[in-house]
Formats: structure tokens, C-alpha cells, sequence
């Protein structure tokens, strides 16, 4: 593991009403290397910036983590190298789907992460927005 995972848990234990299976951990701890910031990704193309054609929140989330993949990536990095995702969502209801769908890209290597629901993102076809950090170890 690239980072010390503090107190690492699975979201089916913490909300076992939902049907979640997320790693996190309470608290990720990096020493040296290189911090990555993405700018809140969104459903869009990296190249084009044209948004998908879909109003289904998984679809959405796929985009979205794959975009946050491409960029680690491109970046000189690793999914395992993400450290804190934040998830904005404009609707709750979507928070299962989401995460469901969030947890398939980060399995395995528990950051630390926070959900809000907000009013609205830059486009109103926008369900969900997420920003990650990344700390690619020395």
C-alpha cells in the first residue's frame, strides 16, 4: 500500500442499510512524494468536454472515475495513490448508486473521503461531481 491507511473500514459495516462496499479510512497519512489535485470531475470528456448522454447516475459516476483514473494516470500515478475523494451529489437518493459505483474503482485502497449533497452543479444535467487528491509516494 502506498500510504498509511488509519483505521480503515468497509461501508457495508458502517451503513448496513445500504447497499454499499466501499474501502475507506478515517484518516490517510503521506509522507514526501508528489500531491496530485484534480479539479472536480464531472460526466463530461476529458478532451472534448462534452457531457455524456445519459441522466443515470451510475453511468454518470462511471465517467466520473474514470476521468479521476485517466488523470492519476496521465499524471505519473495509481488509483492506489488517491488519498481523499469528495462527492457531490444533487440528489441523496442517488448516494447509494453513486458510491456503489465509486467503490468499484477504489477497492482495495481505502482513502478517506466526504459526501455532500448540494443545490446544483455548474450544469443542471449533472448528478454527481468529485474531486480527488493524490500522493504519488518517492
Amino acid at each position: 500500500m502506498a500510504h498509511l491507511r488509519h483505521r480503515k473500514f468497509n461501508t457495508k459495516d458502517t451503513y448496513p442499510e445500504q447497499n454499499l462496499d466501499n474501502d475507506l479510512s478515517q484518516a490517510v497519512v503521506a509522507k514526501g512524494g508528489t500531491t496530485i489535485f484534480l479539479r472536480g470531475q464531472c460526466p463530461q470528456d476529458l478532451d472534448t468536454a462534452e457531457n455524456i448522454k445519459s441522466n443515470d447516475p451510475v453511468e454518470q459516476t462511471h465517467k466520473v472515475m474514470s476521468n479521476i483514473r485517466q488523470l492519476v494516470e496521465e499524471c505519473g500515478g495509481e488509483m492506489a495513490h488517491v488519498t481523499k475523494l469528495v462527492v457531490y451529489l444533487t440528489d441523496v437518493r442517488h448516494r447509494e448508486a453513486v458510491y456503489r459505483t465509486l467503490g468499484e474503482y477504489i477497492k482495495g485502497v481505502y482513502p478517506v473521503c466526504t459526501g455532500l449533497v448540494v443545490v446544483a452543479l455548474a450544469r443542471p444535467e449533472w448528478l454527481v461531481e468529485i474531486d480527488a487528491t493524490a500522493v504519488i509516494p518517492d
